[in-house]
């Protein structure tokens, strides 16, 4: 117990006696730490925007107006029976109506003129939504094929440009993103490496001392090792205290953009807690320890 309590007098020792260098090392895992979980929160973003798209892919079929109410029905259970498609919804000329008026309720000229037609310029219409995006486009092309006699029209609105600009740029920033990542980690290596060297000389006169006496290189060594766990679980405490503030303010726009759907980035973050931020520690930790021991076993042999 009293050596364990003397290497971490020694490890905070070292700590507080290079306090800037401490500070820098720090800050550089700071920014590592900052920009992994920044990627992670684009990839949400991006994966949510994607997921809201697609819930708004269906496709169209627009009937005559005059078709009976019974012939719709009967087309909608044919459809419904599809494995390709996920369900069929039935709007009517009436419900198409009042959707349009809804659409357009704070612009006059357009109420004004359908006002004006007195009567309802709309037809009747299936939506239908498939059941695997991948899919649809096969589901598009059996759509074309089907043969309907009460079929007036069909809308096949193609999402496919926008999910694939969304997929190109998300993965374009996860390159720049893994990138980064990469130079800051190397950066990490290199700086913590630079600090428990520069803590060694510091100490060299204490070190030799030790040898000596007879110290272990147990006892020597673990004071620099615990020096980096420190620095390991201070940058991942402050990125904690500074991260969730900052998803604080960015939820509130989530939600106005994502208007409609359950997007709480903030809330995965607090689900995933343990997850997120308990890998990072463990990485940060094998890379400062990792450039800790070649430090100690290149220097501390005084």
């Amino acid at each position: 117990m009293l050596s364990f309590y003397r290497i971490i007098k020694f490890g905070l020792q070292d700590i507080a006696r290079n306090a800037w260098l401490t500070v820098v090392t720090i800050t550089i895992l700071l920014l590592a730490l900052f920009s992994i979980n920044t990627l992670v929160t684009v990839r949400l973003i991006s994966d949510n925007a994607v997921g809201a798209i697609k819930e708004k892919i269906n496709i169209s079929l627009y009937l005559k107006p005059d078709t009976i109410e019974s012939e719709i029905l009967a087309l909608r259970d044919r459809l419904a029976s599809s494995d390709k498609i996920k369900s069929v919804v039935y709007v009517s000329k009436q419900s198409a109506l009042d959707n349009f008026r809804e659409k357009y309720q704070n612009n006059q000229q357009i109420l004004a003129a359908l006002k004006e037609l007195g009567r309802n310029p709309l037809s009747p219409s299936l939506t239908i939504i498939p059941e695997d995006f991948s899919q649809s486009n096969l589901l598009i092309n059996e759509l074309k094929m089907l043969d309907s006699p009460i079929i007036e029209s069909r809308d096949f609105s193609d999402n496919t440009v926008i999910l694939n600009r969304i997929n190109s740029i998300t993965k374009r920033v996860n390159e720049i993103g893994l990138f980064i990542i990469a130079i800051f980690i190397i950066t990490s290596l290199l700086v913590v490496y630079n600090a428990i060297r520069v803590a060694i000389y510091t100490h060299r006169q204490e070190i030799e001392i030790m040898r000596l006496v007879g110290a272990s290189n147990y006892f020597i060594y673990l004071p620099y090792l615990f020096s980096a766990f420190i620095y390991a679980l201070l940058s991942v405490l402050i990125v904690i205290a500074v991260f969730y503030p900052l998803l604080s303010l960015l939820q509130p726009y989530l939600e106005v953009f994502f208007m409609g759907y359950n997007v709480n980035i903030l809330s995965y973050f607090v689900d995933n807690f343990g997850l997120i931020f308990g890998a990072q520690f463990l990485v940060v930790l094998v890379i400062n320890e990792v450039a800790s021991l070649f430090a100690v076993r290149r220097y501390a042999r005084v």
